[in-house]
C-alpha cells in the first residue's frame, strides 16, 4: 500500500473515532452539516479530513502541537477549504 494511501485512511480512522467519542463534537456537528447540506458520507468525511490534514501537516511536519481551535474553526467553515494560518 502507498504512503499517501495509508495516510488517507488513518484520516478517516482518526474522523471515525473522533464522531464515535464525540470529541471534537464540532467533528458530528461538522459531518451532519455537510450531509444536510447535499454532500455524501464520504465527501463530507474527505472534507473533514482536509482540516485534520492541515493539524497533521502542523504536528508531523512543523512539529507544533494539535491546534484544537483552529481545527474546529476550519471545521465550522466547511465546505470552504481549511487554512493553516
Amino acid at each position: 500500500m502507498e504512503s499517501n494511501e495509508i495516510f488517507r485512511e488513518q484520516i478517516f480512522e482518526i474522523i471515525k473515532n473522533q464522531i464515535k467519542l464525540d470529541t471534537p463534537p464540532e467533528t458530528k456537528q461538522t459531518l451532519k452539516r455537510l450531509v444536510d447540506l447535499g454532500y455524501s458520507d464520504q465527501d463530507a468525511r474527505v472534507l473533514i479530513g482536509q482540516c485534520l490534514a492541515v493539524e497533521l501537516f502542523s504536528v508531523l511536519k512543523l512539529e507544533k502541537p494539535f491546534d484544537n481551535d483552529r481545527y474546529v474553526s476550519n471545521l465550522k467553515k466547511l465546505p470552504e477549504e481549511p487554512f493553516d494560518d
